[in-house]
């Protein structure tokens, strides 16, 4: 692919990768694994910064689907340049009756409409007073977080 003197094929490009990082994320929220599935690179490598690397389309599908929570995701802030696509967003992990919602920064590279790169960012405090707020509020209601 070439760029216009404009850089109208790249801003398409970019705008194309973020809508499919949205997609995917949009897809592990409403658990439709095989459209989720479908946009990982077979290679993909997910890094929770802090934790492990996992490595790999088929592992962390398998991971998704044998999941025991629910996630939900809200985007704050969408930016993309080139194969790299960044987001600003809230997501929420949902355990039994504990409902834990954090800020997470994530870094995507997606390339051929492939994500190849999936990195989070968050803060360790801030998912720490997410799960004390979510274990307070199974016995007190009015302290569950919502978006």
């Amino acid at each position: 692919m070439t760029e216009s003197s404009n850089g109208s094929t790249s801003a398409l490009q970019s705008t194309t990768n973020a809508r499919t990082v949205e997609t995917f994320l949009f897809a592990l929220q409403d658990e439709d694994f095989d459209a989720a599935d479908s946009l990982m690179a077979d290679h993909i490598a997910w890094q929770n910064v802090g934790f492990p690397t996992i490595r790999g389309r088929e592992r962390i599908t398998k991971l998704f689907r044998r999941g025991q929570g629910k996630l939900g995701v809200k985007i704050h802030r969408i930016a993309a340049e080139g194969d790299a696509v960044l987001t600003e967003r809230t997501d929420v992990l949902v355990l039994g009756p504990v409902r834990l919602q954090f800020w997470v920064c994530g870094v995507f590279e997606v390339h051929a409409g492939r994500i190849t790169l999936w990195r989070d960012y968050f803060d360790t405090v801030d998912f720490l007073k997410a799960t004390v707020r979510g274990l307070l509020a199974v016995p007190f209601p009015a302290l569950r977080p919502t978006l």
